[in-house]
């Protein structure tokens, strides 16, 4: 069936889009089909009509990434993103005072220090080439801007029709994974420029959905939105942690215990440190002093204490202990409850 959304696009552009949605097919692209289909990068060579490809990873400038998560099942990826929380900081949302866009660089720049960056192509249409499949190009041989394909969308477990064009192209939009303002908001406004924009333009931190799912979203965290594909988020906050841990970034209280619920329904484990074997103590004819004793009061002498430290070596009884025959506090220059230990 065909529905119709009345849709933002995020920069004060209001407009229609009709996208026909169907559940998600079972059958898959075989990998060596698509790889069969690889042809070189950017060129700048341009076709007049379209040219159709039949699978998004791995088709043009170079492209071989998966999409920022993984597929749903596996533990050990799962685990490692909570062992990968713990040590993300747990701190306040900061003040979002200050924050705009631009900070994050010209948007969809491809002058980034992360994957696809200097490739020829914006990043939008990177995303695009990697996450759509049965692809056409309005640019031909240069292979960048994508004119036409479809979205296995993750997001909401539905198949959607992508076609370029300004009534139609906000159907499917590039989700930050990890929003711009909650980034700015957790630490993000300490990093430089560069970093930020190489954040913004990360591939693991993009990922091509339904764009009024995107919508939806908007800043919020994993407190506070989650894929309406409950099969899905387990990969998505797996995503939102490796990002963070990645660039430095703190998560809230509630955050953390979102993302750390939704890793533990997925069978994650946190794993346990071990302790470190250990030989037997070695047993020691007294206790090792850490410290002097505090006395109290020195019990009361068996028998008149030594006159000086001199009798009790000539008496043989050096050291004399605290308690023993001939002891006196004169005799205990240190006050440690040994005298004449020299």
């Amino acid at each position: 069936m065909t529905y119709l959304w009345f849709i933002s696009d995020g920069n004060g552009l209001s407009h229609m889009a009709s996208t026909a949605i169907s559940r998600r097919s079972v059958a898959a692209v075989s990998i060596g089909f698509a790889a069969a289909l690889v042809l070189g990068g950017c060129s700048t060579s341009v076709a007049s009509e379209p040219e159709t490809t039949s699978a998004g990873s791995g088709i043009g400038s170079g492209i071989t990434t998966t999409p920022a998560a993984q597929p749903n099942g596996d533990l050990a990826a799962t685990s490692t993103a909570l062992t990968r929380l713990a040590q993300i900081p747990i701190k306040g949302r900061a003040p979002k005072t200050g924050y705009d866009r631009a900070l994050f660089g010209v948007a969809w720049t491809d002058d980034v220090d992360v994957e696809f960056g200097r490739n020829g192509c914006d990043t939008r249409n990177d995303i695009l080439r990697r996450d759509l499949t049965d692809l056409t190009f309005k640019d031909g041989n240069n292979r960048c801007t994508v004119q036409t394909g479809t979205l296995d969308d993750p997001y909401t477990n539905t198949v959607i029709s992508f076609t370029r064009g300004q009534d139609t192209s906000s159907a499917v939009q590039i989700d930050h994974v990890v929003a711009l303002s909650d980034a700015w908001q957790k630490g993000a406004q300490q990093l430089d420029t560069q970093t930020r924009t190489n954040f913004a333009n990360d591939p693991r931190n993009l990922l091509a959905s339904d764009g009024p799912a995107n919508q939806q979203k908007s800043d919020s965290d994993a407190a506070s939105w989650l894929p309406p594909n409950k099969s899905y988020r387990c990969q998505y906050v797996t995503a939102q942690v490796e990002v963070k841990a990645t660039y430095g970034l703190w998560v809230t209280q509630a955050e953390h215990d979102a993302i750390a619920g939704v890793l533990q329904d997925c069978g994650g484990t946190a794993p346990t440190q071990q302790p470190v074997a250990t030989s037997a103590p070695i047993a020691t004819s007294r206790p090792v002093m850490t410290s002097k004793p505090v006395v109290t009061s020195a019990p009361a002498p068996v028998s008149a204490p030594f006159k000086n430290c001199a009798a009790a070596k000539a008496a043989g009884a050096a050291p004399v202990r605290i308690g023993d025959p001939g002891y006196g506090p004169h005799l205990d220059g240190d006050g440690d409850g040994v005298a004449c230990e020299k």
